[in-house]
Protein backbone atom coordinates (compact mmCIF):
# COMPACT_ATOMS: atom_id res chain seq x y z
CA UNK A 1 0.00 0.00 0.00
CA UNK A 2 3.03 2.32 0.10
CA UNK A 3 1.88 5.62 1.55
CA UNK A 4 -0.92 3.86 3.42
CA UNK A 5 1.23 1.35 5.32
CA UNK A 6 0.72 3.09 8.68
CA UNK A 7 -2.96 3.87 8.25
CA UNK A 8 -5.30 2.37 10.88
CA UNK A 9 -8.65 3.45 9.42
CA UNK A 10 -10.13 3.91 5.94
CA UNK A 11 -13.31 5.88 5.24
CA UNK A 12 -15.10 5.43 1.92
CA UNK A 13 -17.68 7.52 0.14
CA UNK A 14 -20.31 5.33 -1.55
CA UNK A 15 -21.41 6.73 -4.92
CA UNK A 16 -18.60 6.72 -7.47
CA UNK A 17 -16.09 5.05 -5.14
CA UNK A 18 -17.60 1.66 -4.24
CA UNK A 19 -20.66 1.54 -6.48
CA UNK A 20 -22.07 3.57 -9.34
CA UNK A 21 -25.45 4.56 -7.91
CA UNK A 22 -24.87 8.07 -9.27
CA UNK A 23 -26.39 6.92 -12.58
CA UNK A 24 -29.66 6.09 -10.79
CA UNK A 25 -29.76 9.49 -9.09
CA UNK A 26 -29.23 11.05 -12.51
CA UNK A 27 -32.06 9.02 -14.10
CA UNK A 28 -34.44 10.01 -11.29
CA UNK A 29 -33.53 13.73 -11.41
CA UNK A 30 -33.77 13.68 -15.22
CA UNK A 31 -37.24 12.13 -14.97
CA UNK A 32 -38.29 14.93 -12.59
CA UNK A 33 -36.95 17.64 -14.92
CA UNK A 34 -38.78 16.06 -17.88
CA UNK A 35 -41.96 16.10 -15.81
CA UNK A 36 -41.43 19.86 -15.50
CA UNK A 37 -40.73 20.19 -19.23
CA UNK A 38 -37.01 20.90 -19.41
CA UNK A 39 -33.85 18.90 -20.06
CA UNK A 40 -31.45 17.91 -17.29
CA UNK A 41 -28.11 16.95 -18.84
CA UNK A 42 -25.16 14.90 -17.60
CA UNK A 43 -23.17 18.17 -17.46
CA UNK A 44 -25.87 19.65 -15.17
CA UNK A 45 -25.64 16.49 -13.06
CA UNK A 46 -21.97 17.22 -12.25
CA UNK A 47 -23.21 20.05 -10.01
CA UNK A 48 -25.06 17.52 -7.82
CA UNK A 49 -22.04 15.35 -6.94
CA UNK A 50 -21.64 15.04 -3.18
CA UNK A 51 -24.61 17.37 -2.58
CA UNK A 52 -27.64 16.63 -0.36
CA UNK A 53 -31.02 15.69 -1.84
CA UNK A 54 -32.71 19.00 -0.99
CA UNK A 55 -29.79 21.10 -2.26
CA UNK A 56 -29.80 18.99 -5.45
CA UNK A 57 -33.50 19.73 -5.89
CA UNK A 58 -32.85 23.46 -5.44
CA UNK A 59 -30.15 23.36 -8.14
CA UNK A 60 -32.57 21.67 -10.56
CA UNK A 61 -35.29 24.20 -9.73
CA UNK A 62 -32.73 26.96 -10.53
CA UNK A 63 -31.84 25.29 -13.85
CA UNK A 64 -35.51 25.09 -14.78
CA UNK A 65 -36.24 28.65 -13.61
CA UNK A 66 -39.07 27.38 -11.39
CA UNK A 67 -40.60 28.65 -8.16
CA UNK A 68 -41.93 26.04 -5.70
CA UNK A 69 -43.34 26.22 -2.18
CA UNK A 70 -41.44 24.41 0.60
CA UNK A 71 -44.27 21.85 0.74
CA UNK A 72 -43.99 21.20 -3.01
CA UNK A 73 -40.18 20.88 -2.74
CA UNK A 74 -40.52 18.20 -0.06
CA UNK A 75 -43.13 16.34 -2.13
CA UNK A 76 -40.96 16.39 -5.27
CA UNK A 77 -37.84 15.31 -3.35
CA UNK A 78 -39.82 12.35 -2.00
CA UNK A 79 -41.13 11.49 -5.47
CA UNK A 80 -37.57 11.54 -6.87
CA UNK A 81 -36.42 9.28 -4.02
CA UNK A 82 -39.18 6.77 -4.72
CA UNK A 83 -37.98 6.48 -8.33
CA UNK A 84 -34.38 6.14 -7.15
CA UNK A 85 -35.37 3.35 -4.73
CA UNK A 86 -37.12 1.49 -7.57
CA UNK A 87 -33.85 1.59 -9.54
CA UNK A 88 -31.55 0.47 -6.70
CA UNK A 89 -33.83 -2.42 -5.71
CA UNK A 90 -32.54 -4.12 -8.87
CA UNK A 91 -28.87 -3.84 -7.82
CA UNK A 92 -26.59 -6.83 -7.14
CA UNK A 93 -22.87 -7.50 -6.58
CA UNK A 94 -22.16 -6.92 -10.29
CA UNK A 95 -22.66 -3.18 -9.65
CA UNK A 96 -19.57 -2.93 -7.44
CA UNK A 97 -16.93 -0.78 -9.12
CA UNK A 98 -13.76 -2.62 -10.26
CA UNK A 99 -11.44 -3.45 -7.38
CA UNK A 100 -13.83 -2.25 -4.66
CA UNK A 101 -14.40 -5.55 -2.82
CA UNK A 102 -10.83 -6.71 -3.43
CA UNK A 103 -9.39 -3.53 -1.92
CA UNK A 104 -11.70 -3.67 1.12
CA UNK A 105 -10.62 -7.28 1.73
CA UNK A 106 -6.96 -6.27 1.33
CA UNK A 107 -7.38 -3.56 3.98
CA UNK A 108 -9.22 -5.96 6.34
CA UNK A 109 -6.37 -8.47 5.99
CA UNK A 110 -3.94 -5.75 7.13
CA UNK A 111 -6.07 -4.97 10.20
CA UNK A 112 -7.33 -1.61 8.90
CA UNK A 113 -10.71 -0.58 10.31
CA UNK A 114 -13.24 0.43 7.64
CA UNK A 115 -16.05 3.00 7.71
CA UNK A 116 -18.52 4.39 5.22
CA UNK A 117 -18.92 8.17 5.05
CA UNK A 118 -21.87 8.96 2.80
CA UNK A 119 -24.75 11.42 2.65
CA UNK A 120 -26.98 8.64 1.31
CA UNK A 121 -29.91 7.60 3.50
CA UNK A 122 -30.01 4.31 1.54
CA UNK A 123 -26.36 3.39 2.19
CA UNK A 124 -26.97 0.31 4.37
CA UNK A 125 -29.52 -1.08 1.91
CA UNK A 126 -27.11 -0.56 -1.04
CA UNK A 127 -24.17 -2.18 0.80
CA UNK A 128 -26.38 -5.19 1.54
CA UNK A 129 -27.60 -5.42 -2.06
CA UNK A 130 -24.03 -5.52 -3.42
CA UNK A 131 -22.85 -7.92 -0.69
CA UNK A 132 -20.22 -5.90 1.21
CA UNK A 133 -22.10 -4.63 4.30
CA UNK A 134 -20.27 -7.09 6.59
CA UNK A 135 -16.87 -5.58 5.67
CA UNK A 136 -17.62 -2.29 7.46
CA UNK A 137 -16.80 -1.58 11.10
CA UNK A 138 -18.84 1.64 11.05
CA UNK A 139 -21.44 3.17 8.76
CA UNK A 140 -21.98 6.93 8.88
CA UNK A 141 -24.77 7.87 6.48
CA UNK A 142 -27.50 10.43 5.96
CA UNK A 143 -29.47 9.02 8.92
CA UNK A 144 -26.61 9.83 11.34
CA UNK A 145 -25.41 13.26 10.21
CA UNK A 146 -27.28 16.46 9.42
CA UNK A 147 -24.63 18.53 7.62
CA UNK A 148 -23.79 17.80 3.98
CA UNK A 149 -20.28 17.75 2.55
CA UNK A 150 -18.16 19.94 2.28
CA UNK A 151 -18.94 20.12 6.02
CA UNK A 152 -16.53 17.64 7.70
CA UNK A 153 -19.19 16.18 10.05
CA UNK A 154 -19.51 12.82 8.24
CA UNK A 155 -15.76 12.09 8.33
CA UNK A 156 -15.29 13.42 11.88
CA UNK A 157 -18.09 11.07 12.99
CA UNK A 158 -16.50 8.19 11.04
CA UNK A 159 -13.12 8.63 12.75
CA UNK A 160 -14.85 8.83 16.16
CA UNK A 161 -16.86 5.66 15.54
CA UNK A 162 -13.71 3.81 14.49
CA UNK A 163 -12.03 5.05 17.68
CA UNK A 164 -9.23 6.68 15.68
CA UNK A 165 -7.73 10.14 15.22
CA UNK A 166 -8.16 11.81 11.80
CA UNK A 167 -4.36 11.64 11.37
CA UNK A 168 -4.60 7.82 11.56
CA UNK A 169 -7.16 7.60 8.75
CA UNK A 170 -7.51 8.01 5.00
CA UNK A 171 -10.61 9.03 3.03
CA UNK A 172 -11.51 7.82 -0.48
CA UNK A 173 -13.70 10.34 -2.36
CA UNK A 174 -14.80 11.03 -5.93
CA UNK A 175 -16.47 14.43 -5.39
CA UNK A 176 -14.95 17.87 -4.90
CA UNK A 177 -17.26 18.54 -1.94
CA UNK A 178 -16.10 15.28 -0.35
CA UNK A 179 -12.43 16.17 -0.84
CA UNK A 180 -13.02 19.51 0.90
CA UNK A 181 -14.86 17.73 3.75
CA UNK A 182 -11.97 15.29 4.29
CA UNK A 183 -9.39 18.11 4.30
CA UNK A 184 -11.50 20.07 6.81
CA UNK A 185 -11.67 16.95 9.01
CA UNK A 186 -7.87 16.70 8.94
CA UNK A 187 -7.80 13.36 7.09
CA UNK A 188 -5.41 12.33 4.29
CA UNK A 189 -7.58 12.06 1.17
CA UNK A 190 -7.29 10.02 -2.00
CA UNK A 191 -9.39 11.24 -4.91
CA UNK A 192 -11.05 8.66 -7.14
CA UNK A 193 -11.46 9.96 -10.69
CA UNK A 194 -10.28 12.98 -12.64
CA UNK A 195 -7.12 14.72 -11.27
CA UNK A 196 -8.22 18.03 -12.83
CA UNK A 197 -11.45 18.03 -10.79
CA UNK A 198 -9.95 16.50 -7.62
CA UNK A 199 -6.76 18.58 -7.54
CA UNK A 200 -7.08 19.35 -3.81
CA UNK A 201 -6.71 15.66 -2.88
CA UNK A 202 -3.38 14.44 -1.50
CA UNK A 203 -3.32 11.81 -4.25
CA UNK A 204 -5.62 10.88 -7.14
CA UNK A 205 -6.16 7.44 -8.71
CA UNK A 206 -8.54 6.27 -11.42
CA UNK A 207 -10.27 3.73 -9.20
CA UNK A 208 -9.78 1.39 -6.24
CA UNK A 209 -8.56 -1.25 -8.71
CA UNK A 210 -5.42 0.90 -9.08
CA UNK A 211 -4.64 0.31 -5.39
CA UNK A 212 -5.17 -3.47 -5.26
CA UNK A 213 -1.86 -5.33 -4.93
Amino acid sequence: MGLLDNIKGALFDLDGVLVDTAKYHYLAWKRLAEQWGFEFTEADNERLKGVSRMRSLEIIIEIGGLTLSEEEKLRKAEEKNEWYLQYIHQMDHSELLPGAKEYLLQLKAKGVRIALGSASKNAVFILEKVGIADLFDAIIDGTKVSKAKPDPEVFEAGCRELGLKPSECVVFEDAEAGIKAAIAAGVYVIGIGNPAILSEANRVVGGLNDLVS
